[in-house]
């Protein structure tokens, strides 16, 4: 039974997926925002949320090693297997945004700062509080770029298209289906991740494994699907974007909201290896983007990280 339900959520993120860019682009249209502002995050924050609600819930029930490990997998999932899909499937990458100069920062400074505050075997509800402020800067960053910017697909729309998509926009109908959008998406990863966790366990797999593979597998899944529709569409702006932007997401709401709820313990010794591998993913992300890397070879490496990743944590078990 649970496989059943694990296809039939599959089919509701996919569905879900596509609602939330074909709207997501209208308001880009609309009002001339960048198509990496609204993936950085409306489409963010709106994927995170299943990391959200699965680490909060750990939290509250006294599992800090599936909270920290969900935000911890989720990372490393996000760069490299949905960073290295959207470079395998895409034909040409040319991204209009310099990634590098204006997002490196944002994508390395909160692992850097997660680090930090795990080095004492604590996330507390002080620490909690400066993750919401890192965010806070994102958003007040992300809002600062938005101002002037015209998204440069309006100048590949015919005039009438533009007009038309202006013209026939609407705040009663957009916003009932974006909503309606991130809800099937939501709603598709919990009975996936509720699925596969059921499978998970069993095999008795450990609860560290359970978060840093199924549940974070489950909760960057609307992260994989949003991305592939926006990269096969061409927004490849807004797919890099919604990576940058959950990760932060992760890192900062999503851990954050999890130690307010309850200070979280953990011993990370054991967990070593993990806490690299998503240092590393993070470090290769900001080479991929310094040296304009986007490329299928630059896919290839990064799934291979993620093969890695995979081995190690799947050889403790």
């Amino acid at each position: 039974m649970s496989f059943v339900i694990f296809v039939v959520s599959m089919a509701t993120l996919i569905w879900g997926a596509d609602l939330l860019i074909r709207e997501s682009e209208r308001i880009a249209l609309r009002f001339n925002i960048s198509e990496f502002v609204i993936g950085a995050t409306l489409i963010a924050l709106g994927t995170s949320l299943p990391e959200m609600a699965a680490s909060i819930a750990a939290s509250a029930d006294g599992k800090a090693e599936i909270a920290i490990a969900n935000v911890i997998g989720s990372n490393i999932l996000n760069i490299t297997m949905v960073l290295g899909t959207i470079f395998l499937i895409s034909k040409t990458i040319s991204p209009d945004r310099d990634f590098f100069a204006k997002d490196s920062y944002w994508a390395l400074v909160p692992v850097l700062v997660f680090i930090l505050m795990i080095i004492d075997g604590v996330v507390s509800r002080f620490d909690a509080l400066l993750l919401f402020l890192l965010m806070g800067a994102y958003i007040l960053f992300l809002l600062k770029e938005a101002k002037g910017i015209i998204s440069d697909q309006l100048d590949e729309l015919s005039d009438d298209l533009a007009d038309e998509t202006v013209t026939n926009f609407s705040w009663s109908v957009t916003i009932p289906l974006v909503i309606a959008g991130l809800l099937l998406v939501i709603i598709g990863a919990k009975f996936t991740i509720d699925s596969a966790s059921d499978i998970a366990r069993g095999f008795g797999i450990s609860e560290w494994v359970i978060g840093i593979i199924m549940i974070s597998l489950g909760t960057s899944l609307p992260e994989l699907v949003v991305s592939i529709a926006a990269a096969t569409k061409g927004k490849v702006d807004m797919a890099i974007g919604n990576i940058i932007g959950s990760n932060m997401a992760n890192t900062t709401i999503v851990l954050g909201a999890a130690a307010l709820t309850n200070p979280m313990k953990i011993d990370i010794s054991p967990y070593i290896f993990d806490i690299s591998t998503m240092l590393v993913a993070t470090l290769i992300l900001v080479f991929l983007t310094a040296n304009k890397l986007y490329s299928k070879p630059a896919g290839i490496s990064l799934f291979i990280i993620l093969g890695l990743f995979l081995e190690h944590t799947l050889s403790a078990m």
